[in-house]
């Protein structure tokens, strides 16, 4: 077996496996999930649409139906478009097509750990800017790397996974306009936040925004994403899709998901919001953390307790959260998503508990 290892490429073998804690918890706030479930209403018409569909056929080779109803939710061209088997396929597809040795990738660190070893795996130069010490975007920084540095493609995730802040519209625009390559937008929360950068499609050609149903469309088991950019190069990413990448039951799901938006989904993003702001003020709140403003639907804590410990005293109650000590500059962090409000209270009342010593305020 060892000797077989080495056919694996040498960059692969030193990255770590993304990976998540396997522990299970009566109350499960770790992964960034919509804390209700899709309306019934949804289930229902998504049932329905499926008894009369011939499951021994293949889905559509383009899901023509959900592109178009796509374009109009998103305001942009159909042809622009590309419906994935979750955001993730979608990343991983953009870099197949883009990144290769000598091939150079900014991201700004802490983020979503999959652009760097998707990058890596295929063999591009990851190059990292930190956020600020307040886990802000630093904008300036972005700007003199793109110019000294050229990368090919640019990834920001806004709001920013796993602390939630969000880069300006307008510095995004900036980063746009000076980059000769790629800029990918990861908008995976951007219905929390209440901005897009959707509307620069059509000034912009070196766009890409990536969206997903995970999280505000309550359809994380279906895995569900979608692509949005300039139909020159939807063209070119779509050579790295394999064939009938999306299956039926979500293409239908996604479709009614859509028809509904407005009245049954969108209802349950601005409970999350209003949930996620009485969340850390509460967290505020409890000695000895100090939680971190956010714009998605979790937050990000510092704490003098080690995170570790905390992990493993949440767990005891019933709540699994999510340790990110080992991501960079969040060595005394852990991040929690929003609940329910019966969710949030066991929550804020654990905490409370766990960190009743006294200690030395932040």
């Amino acid at each position: 077996m060892r000797e077989l290892t080495k056919t694996i490429k040498q960059r692969v073998r030193e990255l770590r496996a993304y990976s998540l804690s396997p522990e299970r918890a009566r109350i499960k706030i770790n992964q960034n999930e919509n804390p209700w479930d899709a309306p019934e209403a949804i289930k229902r018409e998504t049932l329905r649409r499926l008894r009369t569909r011939a499951w021994s056929r293949y889905p559509d080779f383009v899901p023509v139906n959900l592109h178009e109803k796509l374009a109009r939710f998103t305001g942009w061209t159909p042809d622009g478009i590309i419906a994935g088997n979750g955001s993730n396929e979608l990343i991983q597809a953009l870099l197949m097509v883009t990144v290769g040795e000598g091939k150079r990738v900014l991201i700004s660190e802490p983020t979503f750990a999959l652009y760097r070893q998707i990058a890596t795996v295929l063999g591009g130069d990851v190059m990292s800017v930190p956020l600020k010490p307040e886990l802000t975007f630093d904008v300036q920084a972005l700007r003199a790397t793109i110019e000294t540095d050229e990368p090919d493609v640019t990834i920001i995730c806004s709001p920013n996974n796993p602390t939630g802040c969000v880069i300006e519209l307008r510095d995004l625009a900036s980063l746009l306009e000076q980059s000769r390559g790629l800029v990918v937008v990861d908008e995976a929360y951007f219905e929390f936040a209440g901005q897009t950068i959707a509307p620069l499609l059509e000034q912009h050609a070196n766009l890409v925004v990536l969206r997903t149903f995970s999280k505000a469309m309550a359809m994380a088991a279906l895995r569900i994403g979608y692509l949005l950019a300039a139909p020159a190069l939807v063209r070119e990413i779509s050579k790295a899709v394999l064939p009938y990448n999306l299956n039926v039951f979500s293409q239908t799901a996604a479709e009614v998901a859509i028809e509904m938006y407005e009245t049954r989904l969108q209802p349950l993003v601005r409970r999350i919001v209003v949930e996620r702001e009485r969340l850390f003020a509460g967290m505020t709140r409890v000695k000895g953390l100090a939680p971190v403003a956010s714009r998605a639907n979790f937050l990000v804590a510092r704490s003098l307790i080690e995170p570790r410990r905390i992990f493993s005293e949440l767990l005891q109650r019933g709540l699994l959260i999510r340790d990110v000590s080992g991501y960079p500059m969040l060595s005394d962090c852990f991040r929690v998503s929003v609940g329910t409000p019966a969710e949030n209270n066991l929550l804020l009342s654990a905490l409370r508990e766990v960190c009743a010593a006294p200690r030395a305020s932040l």
